[in-house]
Order: C-alpha cells, then sequence, then structure tokens
C-alpha cells in the first residue's frame, strides 16, 4: 500500500493528518507514506519530527476578496498540478488523503485525472473553499461534525460523520513529566495557554498584560508561537515558542487550557477531554468552530471584543474555582464527537 498525504500551508491540516498516519503506520507496517507540503508552511519543519519523506510543491490561494496576489496564484495552482500530475505518475499511491489547505487542490485533481483513489476531510464547522472545490471528486469525504453533512448534500452517499482525529502522542502525557521538566510547583493549578499560530498576537499580549493578577492563583505554561510584543518573567510562568515532544505533558499537567479555536486544538481537548476556556479569532471559521462546542455546553468562550486583561484573569480564576463546571465541560465533550475517528478513517481507507 501506498499512501499520500497532502495539506499544509496552516497547522490545521496536517495535525489531523498525522494522526491517520500514525495509525496506519502501525496496523500496516509495510505501507509506503509521502507527503506533498507547501513551499512556505510550518509543516516543514514539523513533518520532519515523523520521518514522513516530503516534498514541497507550489500552491496557489483564490481568495474571496480583491488582492493583487489573485492574478498569480492561478499559475501557481497550474505548476502544482503538473508537479502533482508527474509525482503520482511516479509514486503510483494507492490513496490520496487531505483534509482542506489549498496545496491538496492540485494533488486531488491530479489523482482524479489518474484514476487515483482519494479521501478529503472537512475539519472545521464551516466548509473550506479548497473543499469545495475537491468535493465533486474525491471518492469519499469524511466531516467532524454531524451538521456539516448537509454542506455536502450533493454528495450524500459518499459523505460520513467521523469526528476529527487527534494525535497518537496527544493521549500519552505524564503529570509527573510535567513537572520535572517544566519546573512545576505540583500544589499548584496549572493554565495552559495556546496562543501559538495565526492570530495568536492580540491572546498573547491579553496574558501577558495581565499576567500578575493570573499568577496569584494558578502557574501558566505558555505556547507563544513566537507572536509576542512583550516578554515576562516570574518562577510561576513558563513561556516557550513552541512545544513538540512535551506538549502531551503540558496538557496532561493542565487543569484548564486557554486557547484560540483552531480544529486541531479543539480535537485535542476533546480528546483529553479537557475543560477549556475558548477565544475565536473574531469573524472567522474558528468563531463558527468555537459557537458549536459552546452551544454544546463544552467550553467556555469569550469573545475578543469584550474583553480585557482583568475579564480573562476572572475568567479563568471563576472555572478553576469550579470544579463542578469543569467537570461538565468535560462530560459535554466527550459527547460531541464520535468514538475514535481515527479507525472509522482507516477502514474506509482499506
Amino acid at each position: 500500500m501506498k499512501v499520500l498525504f497532502s495539506g499544509g500551508g496552516t497547522m490545521g491540516s496536517v495535525s489531523p493528518l498525522i494522526a491517520i498516519y500514525q495509525a496506519l503506520k502501525n496496523q500496516q507496517p509495510n505501507a509506503e507514506f509521502f507527503w506533498l507540503a507547501t513551499k512556505n508552511g510550518p509543516e516543514l519543519k514539523f513533518l520532519s519530527e515523523y520521518n514522513i519523506p516530503t516534498k514541497a510543491i507550489f500552491s496557489g490561494k483564490l481568495r474571496r476578496y480583491f488582492s493583487f496576489q489573485n492574478f498569480f496564484d492561478p499559475l501557481l495552482i497550474f505548476i502544482g498540478f503538473i508537479q502533482s500530475f508527474f509525482f503520482l505518475l511516479k509514486f503510483k499511491p494507492s490513496v490520496v488523503i487531505s483534509a482542506g489547505g489549498f496545496v491538496a487542490v492540485p494533488v486531488t485533481w491530479a489523482a482524479w485525472i489518474l484514476r487515483r483513489p482519494s479521501i478529503i476531510h472537512q475539519q472545521d464547522i464551516r466548509p473550506g473553499l479548497a473543499n469545495k472545490l475537491l468535493a465533486p471528486f474525491a471518492n469519499i469525504i469524511t466531516v467532524t461534525f454531524e451538521r456539516s453533512i448537509k454542506d455536502f448534500a450533493k454528495y450524500s452517499q459518499k459523505t460520513h460523520w467521523v469526528g476529527n482525529p487527534a494525535r497518537l502522542e496527544i493521549l500519552q502525557g505524564s503529570k509527573d513529566e510535567a513537572i520535572k521538566n517544566f519546573n512545576l510547583d505540583p500544589n499548584l493549578p496549572t493554565v495552559l495557554v495556546m496562543g501559538g499560530g495565526t492570530g495568536s498576537l492580540n491572546l498573547n499580549n491579553l496574558v501577558i498584560d495581565n499576567l500578575g493578577e493570573i499568577l496569584k492563583f494558578c502557574q501558566v505554561i505558555h505556547i507563544t508561537g513566537g507572536r509576542l510584543d512583550k516578554e515576562a518573567q516570574h518562577p510561576r510562568y513558563h513561556a516557550f515558542e513552541f512545544l513538540t515532544a512535551d506538549l502531551k505533558h503540558a496538557y496532561a499537567i493542565s487543569d484548564l487550557v486557554v486557547t484560540r479555536a483552531g480544529m486541531s486544538a479543539l480535537t485535542e481537548i476533546a480528546a483529553l477531554r479537557k475543560p477549556a476556556l475558548v477565544i475565536p479569532i473574531p469573524n472567522s471559521h474558528q468563531e463558527d468552530n468555537a459557537v458549536e462546542f459552546f452551544r454544546n455546553n463544552a467550553i467556555m468562550m469569550l469573545q475578543e471584543k469584550n474583553l480585557n486583561p482583568s475579564a480573562l484573569a476572572g475568567a479563568i480564576d471563576k472555572l478553576l474555582t469550579d470544579k463542578v463546571g469543569r467537570e461538565n465541560l468535560a462530560r459535554n465533550l466527550e459527547k460531541l464527537m464520535p468514538a475514535d475517528p481515527v479507525q472509522r478513517i482507516i477502514k474506509m481507507i482499506l
């Protein structure tokens, strides 16, 4: 079996594919894997840690607003299609798998022309343009949320509600390792702030601006993504640009997660049943994701426009002192997504 993954540009289209890769590799140890990625996205460094053979190809983006780049990106998509076509001729994949991201568009189109089966996964509650373009050509469409099935009503016979895969290592964290690696006080509540990634600067600044108040009642592990206007130092504050191997331990020790509403983060929170305070990027697919979790009483949500540092500290304090409320959030997370989405997808692949 040869499996070709395609995704990148942001980490959102990468994380669920990594989860599928890990499980499929365990079940099919003789399978051969390859990944077609973007040239400038964050995924190349990330994928190197999993030792997946990777090739960067050209990719464009069809923006639904005016931009001078719209004049050039169709050419990039065409070049990416040519690159994909010849790569598929050589690699001869048994299946092509993607989860959004515009780099997957020319790859899946090439797969359709060459009669190679493909699976596309829709993570967010709001369907992305890339998956809308690919839906007619994919053999199978999988979705995270049950209500997303209606977005692919024209293709209902090949659309399946499976949930969203979470990476295997996320489930293997250790509180003891976290205490040792992050130099934490085991007697203090721990808040994990995930500000890394697109749109993180405002959230990071909110945390830093009221850090003195927050650290009165907890300790903080802060993933910044390198996006900070100012830095802070305190024995209870532990900042990192990114966490890879140690992220699972940060999750394990955390009593509360403060995050944006990217689907990868929300999926990991749901898989771990971690109570979360979610602050979505306004007027974005993140807001739609957060609203879906919030209306199922699976997270606490705050709107950025109504937020100031003292309000953030107050919300964190309220959740940390409300054990019953945190337990309710965790229970509702379990109800929101089907169990074992990775195995559901693997059955379709096989």
